[in-house]
């Protein structure tokens, strides 16, 4: 079969126009066309006049190697790609272990225990959280009483992070091997729309992904997997050899339990603070990493949808409509839009007490009422936090902290508008953006609760991108503090055999080691991740 990419087509076209397009752009007979399938599916809404959809599809022709012939400097005619993913070991026929542990059951934890599940190792999976439908009752806690469980709410428990989000499932990352296919096609088989494996942004949404997580958890332990929840690793044992080499021997959970372990997937999420503190303790090595901070900012989802697609707004084939912006400005920094989540809410992410913490989410549907992502500046460790390899953690929670009190002191968070951040004055009452946080906002000034470069960044951005977007700086924006979890402020560094640069046998993975951001991004890294577990049981390399 033959790619074609870059296909275009008006908005609205009939079903029917995409075969005589591609014979058009082939220049063959329709009869010479066998079969054609969408590969990808996206939008160009440049000229909101003349919105185009864009297709990459796979073809079967009568002759390809004449096609391919007569398009060899043409990059987008090419053969099809081997997408397939194999698996890359197999544990020994009645695996007698020591099993593999995968510490975290997020879509890292997720994927890094399905896949060794698949190569039939039988992963134990700990989590200091609880199963999803249980854990979602107690976020809902926070978001409707102002109660937080410590060790149950948006960040901990199955799922991870990525369950109470857009459910965003595209990613920017190098992927040679197309694990990211293998990603979307196993959420399709657990429950997903199969239209995630065509869009070019695909989502799945919170109550969705809910569903997914446990059909994978029960795929798992078909395969001889385990389960083991409220197991929170409170410590590593680590053995060091007389000429000073060191290897993980096992687990000290909380509550006195001991798990010999070998093998350890540290899939742990980016606000494990708790734990990277016993690893730096135990003196494997961690590096301070960038990350960002800044505010969630809240628009109607219709002007967004008008601004970016004019008189086509509210048309099916469009959806809800996002963005994406950037500016560098003149103090160095640099502002750009995070996690933008179209017909979604602002919700709770905290996981310490006394501390406020903003997220974005959406359902499926997209149909919220208004459309909400990062509003955040980049920082990195020499400029702001530099010293210690945790400092970022602390920087984090000292705004986090100010949020907290700035808010009222009952997890409300703070919250100002636009046109009162840019004159400086502190916000009173609402404009014609009503807020969509829970357990609720205190109107307030954000200069309380974030650093004096990072206001000052935010207001010469605003402007910018109001010019790009009509109305995303209107006077009643409102913008609700803080937004500090971007990504993990930490790297717990590897090598290239997946393992610690200095403790043998732990693997650090996905995005609380420093190596992904988002949900399809963590869970390659798991498949990554667990081939290198696999290969150091089989003794081959990665």
């Amino acid at each position: 079969m033959l790619r074609i990419s870059d296909l275009k087509l008006p908005l609205g076209h009939d079903a029917e126009a995409l075969a005589p397009a591609i014979c058009n752009r082939l220049g063959i007979p329709e009869r010479d066309l066998l079969s054609h399938a969408i590969v990808r599916r996206a939008h160009d809404a440049r000229k909101k006049a003349a919105i185009l959809m864009v297709y990459t599809v796979d073809v079967a022709l009568r002759d390809e190697a004449a096609v391919l012939a007569r398009f060899e400097r043409d990059s987008q005619v090419r053969e099809r790609p081997d997408t397939d993913y194999r698996l890359t070991a197999q544990a020994p026929k009645d695996f007698p272990g020591p099993r593999p542990v995968v510490i975290g059951a997020g879509p890292c934890g997720l994927f890094a225990g399905l896949i060794l599940a698949q190569m039939g190792f039988k992963p134990i999976i700990l989590d200091r959280g609880k199963v999803v439908r249980e854990r979602t009752k107690d976020t809902w806690g926070l978001w409707r009483r102002g109660e937080l469980n410590p060790e149950s709410n948006v960040q901990f428990g199955e799922g991870g992070a990525g369950t109470f989000s857009d459910g965003k499932l595209y990613s920017q990352i190098k992927d040679p091997r197309h694990l990211g296919r293998k990603v979307l096609e196993e959420f399709v088989k657990a429950g997903a729309p199969e239209e995630i494996l065509t869009e070019a942004h695909p989502h799945i949404g919170t109550f969705r992904l809910v569903h997914m997580v446990e059909n994978i958890r029960a795929l798992i332990e078909s395969l001889g997997g385990e389960y083991r929840w409220q197991n929170r690793v409170e410590d590593f044992d680590i053995e060091t050899a007389a000429d000073g080499s060191r290897r993980l021997k096992g687990l000290h959970i909380a509550g006195g339990d001991y798990l010999a372990a070998e093998h350890v997937v540290l899939a742990i999420g980016h606000s494990s603070r708790d734990t990277f503190q016993t690893l730096y303790d135990r003196g494997v090595h961690i590096e301070a990493k960038p990350f960002s901070i800044g505010v969630r900012i809240e628009h109607p989802q219709s002007w967004m949808d008008k601004a970016r697609f004019g008189a086509c707004a509210g048309h099916p084939d469009l959806g809800a409509a996002d963005y994406s912006l950037s500016h560098h400005c003149s103090n160095g920094r640099t502002v750009y839009s995070f996690c933008m989540c179209p017909g979604g809410t602002v919700v709770a992410a905290t996981s310490e007490p006394e501390r406020v913490v903003t997220n974005g989410m959406s359902q499926y549907s997209r149909n919220e009422r208004n459309a909400n992502s990062g509003f955040v500046v980049a920082i990195d460790p020499e400029r702001d936090y530099p010293g210690h390899p945790l400092a970022g953690v602390e920087f984090q929670r000292k705004w986090e902290g100010l949020a907290f009190t700035a808010g009222g002191g009952d997890y409300k968070a703070p919250a100002q508008k636009v046109g009162d951040f840019l004159a400086r004055r502190p916000s009173e009452e609402l404009g014609a953006v009503e807020p969509s946080y829970k357990p609720g906002i205190k109107m307030t000034d954000l200069a309380e609760c974030l650093p004096p470069f990072v206001l000052e960044a935010m207001r010469e951005a605003l402007p910018v991108f109001g010019r790009q977007i009509a109305g995303y700086d209107h006077p009643d924006v409102l913008m609700t503090g803080v937004e500090t979890r971007t990504s993990s402020p930490i790297r717990i560094t590897r090598g290239k055999d997946f393992q610690s640069l200095n403790v043998a046998g732990l693997f650090p993975a996905g995005e609380g080691a420093g190596y992904a951001g988002g949900i399809l991004s963590a869970a390659v890294d798991g498949i990554k991740v667990a081939e290198a577990v696999a290969a150091a049981y089989v003794g081959k390399t990665v």
